[in-house]
């Protein structure tokens, strides 16, 4: 029986305000996420996933992006009502954020010591010596041999995998509640990825973290996920626990992602499949179904009517036509 959700998101949008019209990045999100769990958003660039994760912690870049309606409620708290200086408390002390790029999201200017210890400063009230050694620990927990040389280091003189484990060192070392993590394999080589995907199951086992897991790959969703919500043009399409969603995928778009990957139970796959054609404009989006232009089993209600969502039961829930009122 699982608890009370730890996070629960409600019709989330946010808008982008641009000269040519509004673009709708996040246009009506909802979902749970609870304590241990881990929840993986996948979806093509440019579906929201990482707009929806900003917005939960409030780091849209105001102008042009605007949190135009919807709730966040982290343990039953509004995190929208909650000012700046709250919010400042929240981020990185009980929600974390592993970022996208690790070689960027460094200051090339400080020492990694600058950087780790200024988190756990802020959050935990340690001083200077106290800061220290909590950060040495936290780097001999990501796998780091002899933490005191790099903690002299600049960030230029790492690799980057060893960037990667920085940061997540810099996002655990508070032992946040909430762990979003971004690509955080994007730019790294196969057997890196491998250990740093390690690295974050673990960790978070350990500490009783709930994650968010935003990917491209598949492959990283069937290995850490308990649960996954499958974004397209701003919008959850389909949400399952990870088993059923690769045994019993039911959205067209999920079935065209499922068979855009390689299999290794398969001989002779030719050709890899390709959904055709690309994401909607999400500037004027019409009310219909934003991925009939590319689907093959669309319908003539899929043009003028947006499906509601049908839930299929054990937690499967899905928005496509093909599913109406016969079996909902």
């Amino acid at each position: 029986m699982k608890t009370s959700p730890i996070l629960e998101v409600r019709n989330l949008k946010t808008y982008f305000h641009t000269y040519v019209g509004v673009v709708k990045a996040v246009d009506g999100v909802s979902f749970k996420l609870h304590p241990g769990e881990t929840l993986s958003f996948v979806g093509e660039s440019g579906s929201g996933k990482s707009i929806t994760n900003l917005s939960i912690i409030r780091l849209i870049p105001s102008p042009p992006g605007k949190i135009v309606a919807g709730e966040v409620l982290f343990k039953g708290e509004d995190v929208f009502a909650k000012s700046e200086r709250e919010m400042c408390r929240l981020r990185g002390r009980r929600i974390s954020m592993i970022f996208q790029d690790p070689m960027t999201c460094l200051n090339p200017l400080l020492r990694v010591s600058s950087q780790m210890t200024e988190t756990i400063h802020l959050h935990q009230g340690l001083d200077k010596r106290e800061a220290t050694e909590k950060s040495v620990e936290m780097i001999k927990m990501v796998g780091i041999a002899n933490p005191e040389r790099w903690m002299n280091a600049f960030p230029h003189q790492l690799s980057g995998g060893m960037r990667q484990r920085i940061m997540i060192a810099m996002a655990l070392s508070c032992k946040p509640e909430i762990l979003i993590a971004d690509e955080p394999t994007s730019a790294l080589d196969v057997t890196i990825q491998a250990q740093i995907l390690d690295i974050i199951g673990k960790l978070t086992v350990k500490m009783n973290t709930a994650v968010i897991m935003i990917t491209h790959d598949l492959g990283v969703v069937a290995r850490m996920s308990d649960q996954v919500c499958v974004m397209y043009a701003g919008r959850i399409v389909e949400m399952a626990p990870v088993l059923t969603l690769f045994e019993d995928p039911k959205h067209p778009y999920t079935w065209g992602l499922m068979k855009s990957v390689p299999r290794l139970d398969m001989d002779d796959q030719g050709r890899l499949f390709s959904i055709q054609g690309s994401p909607p404009h999400l500037i004027g989006m019409p009310e219909c179904c934003r991925f009939y232009p590319r689907c093959a089993n669309a319908t003539d209600i899929c043009r003028h009517e947006y499906p509601p969502e049908t839930d299929l039961g054990s937690g499967h829930r899905v928005n496509c036509w093909l599913y109406g009122k016969e079996e909902r």
